[in-house]
């Protein structure tokens, strides 16, 4: 007969081996995969405001000063009205974020904290709070110098424009139509109030672009020297928006907390008051001349040196000399910072 000791034995071994078949009949644990890394992403809606930015920069500096009657002056001030300045503000904003993605080294310091969901929450809320936050990231100054020489680039371009229209009111002076009276006066002013309302569409070819420069360093063009810090506002702002895009945080869903980085009081005040000087000048000039020298220092050289301004750029110097010496005699006396020739 069996003793306990070997009965309790021969239990033990067959609840062992039972366990045994019973563990490989389970079904395998099944780790969970970490959360995929999301990719780099800007909301169509702050594109198209990148886009109706550029939109307007390639416009106005299309202006050309060679103005030949009454309704290509007319047409320019329109064109050079068209722009709502706290868009024109966001737009340039959200055109400096997509160009800090050109920054291969930005990116790469910023997604070296996409990884862990954690540390990519935490970042983005810093930022959020402090857009001036992504100074410190790996990468910045390289950014930051891109975001300068795209705005400044821009600012110079339609400031030199302006200079140009500038000259051509006392040019076009040698003509007879140009000083004769706008018609209208009263309606072309309203409608450069009406227009400065109207937020500007983007072109579909132009948005295009800049989607697929978020997704593809380098591919605008665009080169600068690293800057050293301080940055504008604009131009930090404009990192943190590319930043927040390199987390996955600058989609649609994040729109309630990206608007309020797309804005900076300073640089609306300098825009404002290009519109203001505008209205002013437009609501004193007469002759078709001076419409031409409101459309060329106000609507564009004003703009021009905001945007220089917002880049953290100087304007460049600018000669000081006589406008021209064959103008025939015309005094400009058009709104603030008007000027008068005379001989």
């Amino acid at each position: 007969m069996p003793s306990f000791m070997q009965v309790r034995r021969a239990l033990t071994g067959a609840a062992i081996a039972t366990a045994a078949i019973l563990a490989a009949c389970a079904e395998p644990q099944v780790i969970a995969p970490p959360p995929p890394v999301p990719a780099v992403s800007l909301s169509p809606k702050v594109i198209e405001q990148a886009a109706a930015y550029r939109r307007y920069v390639a416009t106005a500096t299309a202006i050309s000063p060679a103005f030949a009657d009454g309704d290509q002056v007319a047409q320019g001030v329109r064109a050079g009205a068209a722009y709502e300045p706290q868009q024109l503000l966001r737009g340039a904003i959200a055109y400096g974020a997509v160009v800090a993605l050109q920054d291969p080294g930005f990116v790469a310091g910023v997604r070296a904290y996409a990884a862990d969901p954690t540390q990519r929450r935490t970042i983005a809320y810093e930022i959020m709070k402090d857009p001036a936050y992504v100074i410190g990231i790996n990468g910045s100054a390289g950014a930051a110098g891109l975001v300068k020489a795209a705005l400044a680039d821009d600012g110079a371009r339609l400031l030199a424009q302006g200079k140009a229209v500038r000259q051509a009111a006392y040019d076009v002076q040698r003509s007879p139509w140009s000083k004769k009276e706008v018609a209208g006066r009263e309606a072309r002013l309203s409608l450069a109030k009406q227009l400065s309302a109207t937020p500007l569409m983007g072109d579909t070819a132009e948005t295009a672009r800049l989607q697929q420069a978020v997704l593809t360093t380098g591919s605008l063009g665009i080169t600068g020297q690293a800057a050293s810090p301080p940055y504008t506002p604009i131009v930090v702002r404009s990192m943190a928006i590319a930043a927040l895009a390199a987390l996955g945080y600058a989609d649609d869903a994040s729109l309630q907390q990206l608007m309020p980085i797309m804005a900076d009081p300073n640089a609306a005040t300098c825009l404002n008051m290009s519109k203001l000087n505008l209205y002013q000048c437009l609501a004193v000039s007469k002759p078709h001349y001076e419409d031409v020298f409101c459309l060329g220092v106000h609507s564009l050289m004003d703009t021009g040196k905001c945007v220089l301004k917002g880049a953290g750029v100087p304007e460049p110097a600018e000669p000081a000399t006589r406008l021209t010496e064959a103008s025939p005699v015309g005094p400009i006396p058009v709104g603030t910072g008007s000027a008068v020739k005379t001989r």
